[in-house]
């Protein structure tokens, strides 16, 4: 069974793959299809909107005789990312006392 995620978790996903390390679309890609099901088509206009608020940057770089276009995680990107990991941590708490009966759900 899976259970529906909404564009804020993609977002958080794509934040922290590109805290790590700079990456490339297709490597974000290939990290998140280990949490969720997601294509590159859907990947793709995140990472340009993700862009275009400011939190991630880009450069290109040779690869095998083509350009790769990286991705790297920008100061307001890092902000987002720790705000969504806040909200995670409240979020699943509540999901774990409905859902597991751990703790209360408030």
């Amino acid at each position: 069974m899976a259970f529906n995620t909404g564009a804020a978790l993609l977002d958080a996903l794509v934040l922290s793959t590109a805290a790590r390390e700079p990456t490339y679309g297709y490597r974000i890609t290939q990290d998140v299809r280990q949490i969720m099901v997601v294509s590159e088509s859907t990947l793709y206009p995140v990472l340009r909107r993700l862009q275009k608020e400011g939190y991630l940057e880009t450069y290109d770089q040779e690869f095998a005789g083509r350009n790769r276009r990286y991705y790297r995680l920008t100061e307001p990107g890092g902000e987002a990312l720790e705000q969504y990991r806040a909200d995670w941590i409240d979020y699943k708490t509540k999901i774990d006392a409905m859902l597991l009966g751990e703790g209360e759900a408030q």
